[in-house]
């Protein structure tokens, strides 16, 4: 499979033997991104009862019948409709109290369709919700309530960038519309590319869990020992549909990054290069004369972009490297600010967590055998709509 890859801060990346299913449950058509055959609800939910509890950082680890105690009220379900009066589709899925406000974080794809949105808390109550921003690209969105300030509690944000595989952690959210579930597992991996389905772009640094997430926990939160959210729900590896063991989380300190410009201004700017390409294979090492098969190999520089302008060289040759064929004489990418990139993975996070539109970094490139700096501007990445 032939892994060429164009960055943003993300990438994009060919469908394997698996696919990424977006977790929204349904009652009608596919709301979420295509490729995502959904497992069927009839849209109702079902809705315990409980008693309102104030959630407060905990220093200690809890035990999982505590944490659920302490985080049960902050979660809700999020029932979305369509505006057609053709086309009776809506869906289900998950989000978690973010502020006193009445904003709550739920994921871009369960919302992006909707025409109308409602939240139910646990007791049952039901409120009209307004979209306030959605980031397509880190498929993130804030919905707003206007409830009685006694009925919001918070849930605090960890710092992700703490966890450890091998962690417990618990997720929450409406399975299939069952109201208030829980499942608990680890931390398998850190680190991740999740590609989304409706662009050639990827979200990097997801968190990695086997614990059960099933269509309509979408949005919900992945919760460390402590109840602090460390991630929010967002897509499962199966190649049925249904959990297999693999499930995926945004980071919590991409949502620290993201949520208050979703806020504030409706979008989030992701910072742009504009380069596609492959990481360095042994074979392309041997062919390029490197000494070790380590970096990002520049294939395509896309016209107009950062890369274009401050004159990173995409490839321009072909070369058949036992039995493939491989566009070399493009600029090896082997640091960026002095960090080593053995991989794209290493661009892709360090731009993700440490930059913005508008700064300058600075790539260390190998160039026909000569190593040389380039500085530039990172731009805006174009709209999931536009062609870059």
């Amino acid at each position: 499979m032939r892994s060429a890859v164009i960055i943003g801060v993300i990438i994009a990346i060919a469908a394997g033997i698996y696919f990424y299913t977006a977790i929204q449950s349904q009652d009608s058509e596919i709301v979420s991104p295509p490729k995502a055959p959904l497992a069927q609800t009839n849209g109702h939910s079902i809705t315990p009862q409980g008693e309102t509890v104030s959630v407060k950082p905990s220093g200690t680890e809890m035990s999982l019948p505590e944490l659920f105690k302490r985080v049960e009220n902050s979660v809700v379900q999020v029932t979305v409709r369509s505006d057609s009066p053709v086309i009776n589709r809506g869906g289900l899925g998950s989000g978690f109290v973010y502020d006193y406000d009445g904003d709550i974080v739920t994921n871009n794809h369960v919302v992006e369709s909707a025409g109308k949105i409602d939240v139910t808390f646990l007791d049952g109550t039901v409120y009209r919700a307004t979209l306030v921003g959605t980031d397509p690209y880190a498929d993130l969105a804030v919905i707003h309530v206007d409830v009685p300030k006694d009925k919001l509690v918070p849930l605090p944000l960890g710092d992700s960038s703490k966890l450890q595989v091998g962690e417990q952690i618990a997720a929450i959210g409406n399975p299939f519309g069952l109201s208030g579930s829980m499942t608990t597992g680890i931390v398998s991996q850190l680190g991740r590319l999740l590609p989304l389905s409706e662009s050639q772009f990827s979200i990097p640094d997801v968190i990695q869990t086997d614990a059960a997430i099933n269509p309509g926990n979408s949005g919900g939160p992945l919760l460390n020992m402590k109840g602090e959210v460390v991630g929010v729900n967002t897509a499962i590896q199966s190649s049925t549909g249904e959990f297999s063991g693999i499930g995926f989380s945004i980071p919590s300190n991409t949502v620290k990054r993201i949520a208050p410009a979703l806020i504030k201004d409706g979008f989030y700017k992701h910072p742009w290069l504009g380069i596609s390409g492959r990481d360095v294979t042994p074979e392309i090492a041997d062919a390029l004369g490197l000494k070790e098969a380590k970096g990002f190999l520049v294939v395509d520089v896309v016209a107009d972009s950062p890369a274009a302008k401050y004159g990173v060289k995409g490839g321009d040759r072909l070369v058949n490297l036992d039995g493939r064929q491989f566009r070399l004489g493009g600029d090896v990418i082997v640091s960026v600010d002095d960090r080593d990139v053995r991989k794209i993975d290493d661009v892709l996070v360090y731009l993700e967590r440490e930059t913005s539109v508008g700064d300058e970094i600075k790539l260390t490139v190998v160039r026909d055998g000569k190593t040389m700096e380039l500085s530039l501007i990172l731009g805006e990445r174009p709209s999931p709509f536009e062609s870059p």
